[in-house]
C-alpha cells in the first residue's frame, strides 16, 4: 500500500522521500520502482518533508510515530503527519499526542481498497490537519474530508475491515471445517440455492486465494477493530476469533510465506485456497 500510494504521488509529480534503514530488499525494490528516495534517517526525513504517510501494520504503528516525534523534536521540523493505518480510534488518539507533543501537525486516515496505483481507493481523513491532508487530492489520491476529530477516519476504517476481512476469516475457516467434514460440495450446493449467500461465497472465493501472504498484517488489524469495538461497549471476541485465524495462516499456513508478487501470476491457474493440512 505505501508504494502504491508513494508511486501515484511520484506520477504526479510529487517529490517522495522514505528512510529504508533497516528494512528488506523487497522493500527497496518497491521504493525504487516507485520512485522513491532513499534518506540516511529519520532526522534527514523530517526536515525534507511537508507530509509524513505513516503506512504501516498496525502492530508498529505507534512505534512509527514513537521514532518520527523524536525525529521532529531533535529537528525543530514543521510538518504535517498522518497516520494511515488500521488501528482503533483510541490508539490514534494516543498517537495524534504523540505527534502533538512533539510540535507537529496531526491527522488521522483511513485507507479503503487497495493500492491506488493498481485499484479503486480512497482515503478518509479527520482531524485538525484533515482539509491540509485534503490537499494531496491535486496530486492523485481520493482524500475525503470527515465530519469530526481524531478517531473517525480510523473507525469508519475499523468498521469496514470487520466486514471485508471478518468474512474473510470466517470463509477460510467454515470452508475448511466443510473440507474436513466431507460436506464441501454439499456446502456449496446449498449456498448457491439462495442468491444472498451465493453472492457472499464468490466473494470470499474471489478473495482467498490473495489472503495467506497478508495474514500477518491483518492479526494486528483484527485485534485493533476488537479495541475499537470494546471502546463502544460491544464484545470484540468475535475479531479476536478473526486473528486467530490469520495467525494460524501465518504460523502454520506455506501459502502464507510467499509474498503476493511471487504468487499472482499462478492465481489464474491453480486454486491456492487453504488446505486442509497445512492451512488452518
Amino acid at each position: 500500500m505505501g508504494s502504491g500510494v508513494g508511486d501515484v504521488l511520484h506520477q504526479h509529480g510529487l517529490r517522495v522521500l522514505t528512510c529504508l534503514a533497516g528494512r528488506g530488499a523487497d522493500s527497496r525494490k518497491r521504493a525504487e520502482a516507485a520512485g522513491f528516495e532513499d534518506v540516511p534517517d529519520l532526522d534527514v526525513l523530517v526536515r525534507e518533508c511537508d507530509i509524513i504517510l505513516s503506512i504501516a501494520p498496525p502492530s508498529v504503528a505507534g512505534a512509527i510515530a514513537d521514532q518520527v516525534a523524536a525525529a521532529v523534536r531533535a529537528t525543530g521540523a514543521d510538518l504535517l503527519y498522518a497516520d494511515c493505518n488500521a488501528v482503533a480510534p483510541g490508539t490514534v488518539r494516543s498517537i495524534s499526542q504523540t505527534i502533538l507533543d512533539a510540535g507537529a501537525r496531526f491527522a488521522d486516515a483511513g485507507i479503503i481498497g487497495g493500492p491506488p496505483n493498481r485499484s479503486t481507493n480512497r482515503t478518509y481523513a479527520s482531524g485538525p490537519g484533515a482539509k491540509e491532508l485534503e490537499g494531496l487530492r491535486e496530486f492523485g489520491l481520493d482524500i475525503r474530508v470527515l465530519d469530526g476529530g481524531v478517531g473517525q477516519a480510523s473507525g469508519l476504517k475499523c468498521c469496514y475491515a470487520a466486514m471485508t476481512k471478518g468474512l474473510q476469516a470466517l470463509g477460510a475457516e467454515l470452508l475448511t471445517a466443510a473440507r474436513l467434514l466431507g460436506v464441501e460440495d454439499d456446502l456449496r450446493a446449498e449456498q448457491n440455492l439462495g442468491p444472498d449467500l451465493a453472492t457472499v461465497r464468490k466473494f470470499v472465493e474471489r478473495m482467498l486465494p490473495g489472503m495467506p501472504p497478508k495474514a500477518y498484517r491483518w492479526i494486528g488489524e483484527m485485534e485493533e477493530i476488537a479495541r475499537c469495538f470494546e471502546e463502544v461497549g460491544l464484545p470484540g471476541r468475535l475479531m479476536m476469533g478473526a486473528a486467530d485465524v490469520y495467525t494460524n495462516f501465518r504460523d502454520n499456513g506455506v501459502l502464507a510465506k510467499e509474498l503476493p508478487l511471487e504468487r499472482r501470476p499462478r492465481l489464474a491457474t491453480e486454486n491456492l485456497g487453504p488446505e486442509p493440512a497445512r492451512g488452518l
